[in-house]
């Protein structure tokens, strides 16, 4: 079991690294999209809003499916699918074509993004120690090596349908042939997908606001800090490009670090810490001085922020387990998914309200201030009381898993 469950690992890691690549490639080349296609500017935040809107019903979609269908079936299919989509972005020439392929690209992406979680909540149950950050910072790497192959595409003066296509000839079969070790490591065995009771929306609130608030700091950074670096600290149009670059930069330390926190200093305190750590880098953004102070923000923000959101999803699926038996997990997990998706459709036309209403630097309280909320709801990220007991558990760490209700 303990093989099975090591390759699982490995296989689920290169699935969150070919998402991030995926994703990364759609977000870096919009503006060439919108010419692609002639969205106008009035137009274009609406294409980028349902993206995130279906990708939720995509997520709320694959809580009822995972009761039939193991959630490692769906992200063997889901993910293909996310990949393809991406290429008919690229592919078309109307209007409607590049509608189809966003509104294809949102559903697979939401029901892509619960599965994963779903399959890393569960393994790190089975494993008995904190795995899950290491899934995201396989994804952060992703993300930073789609921005370069964007970079390249965008150098060498590639077509979409060009930049994407190697991506995809590649990452498809090699993701479908991953698919073969996923793990679906659930407790009870066969048809544990249909155990277990509802899950009470108030079991999951903290989480949800927790969640809400990680990725409105995050939209934030996405979609703001290069104007904010170049507009208001009044760096050049190369220096913009680089707060971004060291925030995913950061969150893939600040990742690949954290499940060591986790398991010497327990979630809470490593969830608190996180949010201290982001809060401060927003105070120095909004205080620098300069473009490279503001950098320097931006970088700390990074190391903050990245470890909210994978063990917000790591708390859900335990709360739930514990509270509703072993099929409640992936619901929980599916659930709080979708508030990732609220938190990116807030975030940007709040920061850039305020700024536009206010100033900018102003608006850059806004999310220091959510961030810092998540200090009290950490105590949400508790473990229960019991211990494994299954031969993975290592000794003196922190549980990260199933418990007796013990919050």
């Amino acid at each position: 079991m303990t093989h099975e469950l090591r390759r699982g690992r490995t296989s689920l890691a290169f699935a969150f690294l070919v998402q991030g690549v995926t994703f990364a490639l759609l977000v870096t080349r919009i503006p060439a999209i919108q010419d692609r296609y002639g969205i106008s500017d009035g137009l274009l935040p609406v294409f980028l809003a349902a993206v995130p809107v279906l990708a939720g019903a995509g997520s709320v979609g694959t809580e009822w499916v995972v009761k039939r269908v193991p959630p490692s079936g769906v992200l063997r299919w889901s993910q293909p699918v996310v990949l393809l989509s991406l290429l008919g972005v690229g592919a078309g020439d109307a209007l409607w074509q590049v509608a189809v392929a966003l509104g294809v690209f949102g559903l697979a992406v939401g029901a892509l993004d619960a599965s994963m979680n779903m399959l890393g909540v569960s393994l790190q149950r089975a494993y008995g120690r904190s795995i899950v950050l290491g899934f995201h910072a396989a994804y952060s790497l992703g993300g930073i090596a789609g921005a370069s192959l964007a970079w390249a595409g965008a150098h060498w003066d590639l077509s979409l349908f060009m930049s994407y296509l190697p991506v995809v000839v590649v990452a498809l079969p090699a993701a479908l042939a991953g698919s073969r070790w996923y793990v679906d490591a659930r407790d009870g065995g066969a048809g544990a997908a249909g155990q277990g009771g509802a899950v009470s929306f108030g079991l999951l609130l903290p989480l949800c606001l927790v969640m809400t608030f990680a990725y409105i700091g995050d939209s934030t950074v996405s979609n703001w800090s290069a104007k904010y670096v170049q507009d208001v600290l009044g760096g050049s149009e190369e220096v913009s490009t680089v707060p971004y670059n060291v925030y995913m930069v950061m969150t893939l330390v600040g990742r690949g670090l954290g499940d060591l926190g986790v398991r010497r200093l327990g979630a809470v305190a490593v969830v608190r810490a996180g949010a201290v750590v982001a809060a401060l880098g927003f105070a120095v953004v909004a205080a620098a001085p300069g473009a490279w102070a503001g950098i320097a923000g931006f970088t700390v923000l990074g190391l903050g922020l990245s470890v909210l959101v994978p063990q917000t999803f790591a708390a859900a699926g335990r709360r739930a387990f514990e509270a509703h038996g072993p099929g409640a997990s992936d619901a929980a997990v599916a659930r709080l998914n979708v508030f990732n998706y609220v938190g990116f459709l807030i975030g940007s036309p709040l920061v850039g309200g305020l700024g536009d209403a206010w100033n900018h630097r102003g608006a850059m309280l806004v999310p220091l201030v959510l961030v810092l909320v998540t200090v009290w709801y950490a105590r949400s990220f508790a473990p229960g009381a019991d211990r494994y007991g299954d031969g993975h558990e290592r000794p003196r760490t922190a549980d990260v898993g199933r418990g007796s209700n013990g919050l």
